[in-house]
């Protein structure tokens, strides 16, 4: 067998680079990730095991997955029961997001932070269309920059068409692999060619009737901007909802609410009616964002909506 890295998924197929050469892969067997019911077991980012089937026709099957370092995993937006694995084994994640065409949907950002903060995964938010903005979307990045770098995330505001802040966006990339995610029309493939035009990604444009995004990126794929940084692209996201959470699960992976938690009296405390909440008093004293807290009772809310038939119905 021979060791690669999987650089494209078809969600049949899996084309998985060599040293010399790639091929395409069909997996065997079934993959189990932590008890999940997933609809693509192996993920772009993944190395694997492969057993060469046919030199000529260039294909093999995917026998083993090895340990993966982290993963980016989110609820199937077809399949609500399943999960899907966007990506494995990154060094960072690029989320890119826009103030203006089209606009940017309350709490997408913290939705998307709720994947990544359980491995510690470093997000870069990136404000594309920046060229299209009017002043009341500079007040409001003013404002979401700040809420972000305070806890520590890396934000950076940029034009894809004017080019402003791309090279600044590419040495944010260099010698790592990134996983680039967004909402469908933010300009994502624009903003890949404007880092690489010899990617040659096609390009959507918005739709006239919605005003929302057209998926450019069926499958996800990893690009190459040189042979150390590597980019995998992934198809538009739409929704993010939480099958898979328990209230607990999104108290911990609110960065800042989980540090002030060891000043709640109570252990298990899910900072919404409890006296003596450390996080509402930070809410209260502006040391925590407003906008992030009333986010999180949002997700809170609709994960407690859900009833036990929607969480457990076995399909």
């Amino acid at each position: 067998m021979k060791k690669g890295v999987v650089v494209k998924s078809t969600g049949s197929w899996y084309t998985v680079k060599m040293e010399e050469e790639t091929i395409a892969c069909r997996i065997v067997g079934r993959f189990r990730l932590e008890g999940h019911r997933l609809t693509n077991p192996v993920a772009v980012g993944d190395q694997v095991m492969v057993e060469v089937e046919d030199l000529e026709e260039r294909t093999g099957v995917i026998r083993k997955i090895l340990p993966r370092t982290n993963y980016v995993l989110r609820q199937s937006p077809r399949r609500k029961h399943f999960m899907h694995l966007m990506a494995a084994n990154i060094d960072q994640a690029l989320l890119i997001v826009t103030l203006r065409e089209p606009m940017l949907k309350s709490g997408f950002i913290d939705r998307y932070l709720l994947m990544t903060e359980p491995y510690d995964i470093p997000v870069i938010i990136l404000f594309n269309k920046r060229d299209v903005y009017q002043p009341e979307d500079f007040t409001r990045l003013e404002q979401l920059e700040e809420i972000y770098q305070n806890i520590g995330y890396t934000t950076i505001s940029a034009s894809a068409i004017t080019g402003e802040n791309i090279e600044q966006l590419r040495s944010l990339l260099i010698h790592k692999r990134t996983l680039v995610s967004g909402q469908s029309g933010v300009g994502k493939t624009t903003i890949l060619n404007a880092l690489d035009p010899t990617l040659g990604l096609r390009e959507g444009a918005l739709s006239d009737y919605s005003g929302k995004g057209q998926h450019t990126t069926t499958f996800a794929e990893m690009y190459f901007l040189d042979q150390q940084t590597e980019i995998i692209d992934t198809p538009g996201i739409k929704t993010l909802a939480f099958n898979n959470l328990e209230v607990q699960d999104v108290a911990h992976n609110f960065r800042e609410f989980f540090e002030a938690s060891d000043q709640c009296r109570f252990h298990n405390c899910t900072h919404r009616n409890e006296p003596s909440c450390a996080v509402k008093e930070a809410v209260e004293k502006g040391e925590i964002s407003e906008v992030r807290y009333q986010n999180y009772l949002m997700i809170l809310q609709e994960i407690e909506d859900q009833n036990y038939w929607e969480l457990h119905q076995d399909y």
